[in-house]
């Protein structure tokens, strides 16, 4: 029994909702994102939002939840937005972003650039003594983590000194050098 899917989904003021023929619309006061689904009912009443399955297959219950993940996440989205935190841990790696595109040194022999989506606002922040960090916010959670998970794949924390691109908070797995 999918408890996930079960669950209402509290629509705040300000965010509209359009269901047409397998495809839903939310609009708020940071965007509009739509989705496409299948398999479940959705309805849309007194400020809730309510996701029902057809009958007690394993498909079926496994879109439930799903397509109420993905609803609450729109929600979520266009009325307060979703933040990614990437920590760059090393000597000489350093972020720097004009605009759109995001500028980083990380130890190659070139700078790595990404031209990044419209949709997504990003921010570098260095100062002195700290690591440097780059924030990403959109509306779009998929669009956010994709994102961050692009650069965090240039360079990937290594488990002994623990130098990379990592999440702020994340914790790593650390290994025990080579014993003198």
């Amino acid at each position: 029994m999918s408890r996930i899917g079960n669950n209402p989904i509290a629509i705040p003021e300000g965010v509209t909702i359009q269901i047409n023929d397998g495809i839903i619309t939310v609009k708020g006061k940071l965007g509009e994102l739509s989705q496409e689904y299948s398999e479940v009912a959705i309805k849309i009443e007194d400020g809730q939002g309510w996701v029902t399955r057809p009958s007690d297959s394993k498909e079926h219950k496994a879109k439930h939840g799903l397509y109420r993940s993905l609803i609450l996440n729109m929600v979520e989205g266009v009325s307060k937005g979703w933040t990614k935190e990437l920590e760059l841990v090393g000597v000489g790696y350093r972020a720097s972003n004009q605009g759109q595109k995001l500028d980083l040194a990380l130890g190659f022999s070139h700078n790595i650039i990404l031209n990044l989506a419209p949709e997504v606002k990003v921010e570098t922040v260095s100062e002195k003594g700290k690591n440097p960090v780059i924030k990403l916010t959109s509306h779009d959670k998929q669009l956010v983590g994709q994102i961050a998970a692009k650069i965090r794949s240039f360079r990937k924390p290594e488990p002994y000194k623990g130098k990379g691109i990592k999440f702020v908070g994340e914790q790593l797995r650390r290994k025990a050098g080579k014993s003198a």
